[in-house]
């Protein structure tokens, strides 16, 4: 779904733009600034949804409203006005130009989402059109390394895949993302939670980190006390301005989560549970993979990712896929002197991925998520055999 925002104000346009990427409901964003040189025509592609943001002088904006609306009648018009109720000769003449909604200003996101969720579902459309952008990460328990896979993961997405990628440090309670990469950033989560009333795409890409390898990088928390002043539920306004703004999404989520992270969840395309092949972690996998269920998290997006993994571990993996009847998707090779140089140093493991199983498998995972075809294979001798991805349970 489109949505096109014609005002006469540049910054209350801003303020509806960061609403709109906030809600993460419009699959596209236009914008006009009334009044406007040229009137769009036919051969422009024209919004499924046109908000008029009144101001002291509405004739103009309705007549815009009207402009369109005569080009494509199936637009629907939507008025946001700073007068609630509005008048009565103000309703009339919104009446006469079509205006079929009214909204009171300003707009809280919730209400823009929950109402174009609505005009989406009429239209047949995709309520979450960015739902094949973000990829969730999570540890069955801590000490698993999770962040471990979200960088390496992101990095090769960026590197190998050429994708504009956003990692998003959530863990719990503590973000490291950063000390795996060398970065030091200046702002974090706290800092988009606290700003939500301005945060779009350009506001969230000054509080991003980047990395040499174009990762960028949102700080987590550095002191575990800032969660009391970071709601669960707006980050979900975080990750659909992320959305609206790269290729792909990587969360970082760390080990914890509660049912308040139920609406994250379920928004993501494929959420990695990542667990090592020992009784402790098999354990916890079960009961997250259970927990997920319970959540209303569809299954299949569900995935196993056995980190650290020895040969002899091969028993445990189809154990694991008879027991829980779910798929292990990848498993990472265990190479702990490679793995501990490259957190040590805060450097992704970047080496020639024909002479390095880890690289070579996260490369693998990239290619896999980012659709390409030719993904990487193992020389002769490797590890061809040992890994397999599962898409489906």
């Amino acid at each position: 779904m489109t949505v096109g925002i014609a005002s006469s104000d540049s910054s209350s346009a801003a303020q509806l733009i960061a609403a709109m990427e906030q809600a993460g409901v419009a699959g596209l964003i236009r914008q006009w600034i009334i009044p406007t040189a040229r009137m769009p025509d036919a051969a422009e592609a024209l919004p499924d949804v046109l908000l008029l943001d009144l101001a002291r002088e509405t004739e103009p904006l309705f007549a815009f409203g009207a402009h369109v609306r005569r080009i494509r009648p199936a637009t629907r018009l939507i008025a946001l006005s700073a007068v609630s109720p509005p008048t009565h000769q103000l309703l009339v003449e919104a009446m006469r130009v079509g205006v079929q909604d009214f909204l009171a200003k300003p707009v809280a996101a919730d209400v823009l989402k929950n109402m174009l969720s609505q005009f989406a579902e009429e239209l047949g459309g995709q309520v979450r059109p960015s739902l094949d952008k973000l990829i969730v990460v999570m540890g069955a328990k801590g000490g698993v390394g999770a962040t471990t896979v979200s960088v390496n993961l992101g990095v090769q997405l960026s590197v190998f895949a050429r994708k504009h990628v956003a990692l998003l440090d959530f863990a719990r309670p503590l973000g490291n993302a950063h000390l795996l990469l060398d970065l030091h950033p200046r702002f974090g989560v706290r800092d988009a939670v606290d700003n939500l009333d301005r945060l779009d795409s350009h506001f969230f890409g000054g509080l991003l980190t980047p990395h040499k390898t174009k990762l960028q990088v949102l700080g987590g928390a550095t002191q575990p006390e800032e969660w009391q002043t970071i709601p669960v539920p707006l980050l979900e306004r975080v990750v659909n301005v992320a959305q609206n703004s790269f290729d792909m999404v990587l969360l970082d989520m760390g080990s914890q989560f509660s049912d308040e992270w139920s609406s994250i969840l379920k928004m993501a395309r494929m959420i990695l549970i990542v667990a090592e092949a020992n009784v402790p972690s098999l354990w916890t996998l079960q009961r997250r993979l259970l927990a997920l269920t319970g959540l209303g998290v569809e299954p299949d997006r569900a995935r196993i990712v056995l980190n650290r993994w020895h040969k002899g571990d091969e028993a445990v993996m189809k154990g694991i896929q008879k027991d829980f009847n779910w798929p292990v998707f990848a498993c990472i090779p265990n190479d702990f002197r490679k793995a501990s140089t490259s957190v040590n140093l805060g450097t992704p493991l970047l080496e020639n991925a024909q002479n390095n199983g880890l690289s070579l498998r996260y490369r693998q995972i990239a290619a896999w998520i980012a659709g390409i075809e030719s993904a990487p294979t193992e020389k002769k001798g490797g590890l061809r055999g040992m890994f397999s991805f599962q898409a489906k349970r």
